[in-house]
């Protein structure tokens, strides 16, 4: 045992978990929300945990669910893999060291990490919430939920139905019904993430079996120009699944499935991926689908319905997010003039593509095809969606704040810019747990005060719903954006 790390035990709906103190927070990690996803329970939605009867150590995160690298390796860095199926479905709890004493109820922070509904963990030090938490005087929860085939793949017959998304539910649920145990408010909850955690975050806002619960909405990054995917799709790619794991014709799919080990649904996966592959497409091969749990409805209708109305909305994007994913794709960086239309056109059509290139060439005089490919990207991916909700629900007399982040660092040889997850450690202060990134890695006295500004911004949004020095958006408005990072 550490020398000097305080403990404590505090009660849940399936047992007592013991935490440790760490700086000014409390942090209890890895709690089970559901039971393993194993056996019978893969493909399944997500059941409740059986509970335990001794105090649970949750001094350590639980292992991130099955999963391949991220393709955002080059710019995060690389993670060693910590999967395990068995003890994956968990949530992760920070509070400031002050809550245990005082017994005031504060606002939570239920956050979800992005990772393209493929990759991710709630429980990697990348989203450590403990000096936010203490920071803003908030309790923030992290969580993991299924992703890649386990979480998404589309199989309704047998269960398997954005199992993800029922995940991200009953991880609301359990905040819900245990969050005051950690000094949490289970009245003012905030649900947010950053890229899918961003959509994710939405779509519960957004369905009526969750929207119940959430108070306020904290949007990342988020692709919403990925509209959700169509079920006969989201069918076609899991037949074309099934064939690349030789899933025999008439055979029962389910318990052909649960028979596999993890790594051969992973393999077959990226195989699936790589099929599917096209220059500057972004979605992968399964992701939330139109009328499954979770996504009953469009967003554009559950906006139009009104299924905002009256959660405060704080929402923005990093000004070069689509660099992520293109700086290091040959495919993209390769293009021409020609290529990179026909590239827009495969995705928006000709009139939207050629008005999207012009628009962008006309911004960057001296930029390359690949760039200016890239900046309608960003918009295309990411801005012009976050700016739509925005002024829908601002002109709704809706509380909406606007963001974008510009932090570019000075040594930049890949000319990723203010690129996606550029914000992360910044909300986080985990500047530490990018020592592979070539943007995220390392801190000055510069950076730590540009981090402290944003997250006590973000976290003043957490606590009350408004920010006193930043004036609200107002429809189609740029300079009501926050620009955090931009150079002076």
């Amino acid at each position: 045992m550490t020398a000097g790390i305080e403990r404590t035990v505090v009660d849940t709906d399936r047992g007592k978990v013991r935490g440790i103190a760490e700086g000014e927070a409390v942090s209890f990690r890895g709690i089970p929300y559901a039971a393993s996803p194993v056996g019978e329970l893969r493909f399944a939605p997500p059941r409740a945990h059986p509970g335990w009867t001794d105090v649970r150590e949750a001094a350590q995160a639980g292992p991130s669910v099955p999963q391949a690298a991220s393709r955002l390796e080059r710019v995060q860095g690389r993670r060693v893999p910590d999967w395990n199926e068995d003890g994956s479905l968990t949530v992760n709890v920070f509070a400031p060291r002050r809550a245990a004493a005082d017994g005031a109820a504060r606002p939570v922070l239920l956050w979800w990490h992005g990772g393209g509904f493929t990759s991710g963990s709630g429980g990697w030090d990348w989203y450590d919430g403990g000096r936010l938490a203490a920071l803003g005087d908030i309790v923030v929860v992290t969580a993991n939920y299924r992703v890649g085939p386990l979480g998404y793949l589309y199989l309704p017959e047998i269960g398997a139905a954005n199992l993800g998304s029922q995940d991200q539910a009953a991880v609301l649920r359990w905040v819900r019904h245990n969050i005051a145990s950690f000094g949490g408010d289970p009245r003012t909850i905030t649900v947010g993430g950053q890229s899918a955690g961003a959509y994710s975050a939405l779509s519960l806002a957004l369905d009526s079996e969750t929207s119940g619960s959430v108070t306020r909405v904290l949007l990342e990054s988020g692709p919403f120009g990925l509209s959700p995917q169509d079920p006969h799709q989201a069918a076609e790619h899991a037949d074309a699944y099934l064939r690349l794991l030789g899933v025999p014709a008439g055979a029962d799919p389910a318990k052909t499935l649960r028979a596999l080990p993890a790594e051969r649904l992973l393999d077959a996966y990226g195989r699936l991926s790589a099929q599917l592959a096209a220059p500057g497409n972004a979605a992968p091969p399964m992701y939330p689908v139109l009328g499954a749990p979770g996504m009953p409805r469009t967003r554009q209708q559950a906006l139009a319905d009104g299924a905002l109305e009256g959660k405060p909305l704080l929402i923005g994007t990093t000004r070069d997010e689509a660099t992520a994913f293109f700086a290091f794709d040959p495919r993209v960086q390769n293009l021409t003039a020609a290529t990179a239309l026909d590239a827009l056109t495969a995705q928006v059509g000709r009139e939207a593509a050629q008005d999207a290139y012009q628009r962008h060439a006309a911004r960057h005089p001296q930029a390359t095809p690949a760039r200016i490919f890239t900046a309608a990207q960003t918009d295309g991916l990411f801005r012009d969606g976050s700016l739509e909700i925005a002024d829908h629900h601002a002109a709704g007399g809706n509380t909406a704040y606007v963001y974008q982040f510009d932090y570019a660092p000075t040594d930049d040889p890949y000319g990723l810019g203010a690129t996606h997850c550029a914000e992360l450690p910044f909300l986080f202060d985990t500047f530490d747990a990018y020592p592979d990134s070539p943007v995220l890695a390392g801190a000055g006295d510069a950076q730590r005060a540009l981090g402290r500004a944003f997250a006590s911004a973000l976290a003043r949004f957490v606590a009350a719903g408004t920010v006193s020095d930043w004036l609200p958006y107002v429809p189609a408005t740029a300079a009501r954006v926050r620009h955090f990072g931009a150079e002076r």
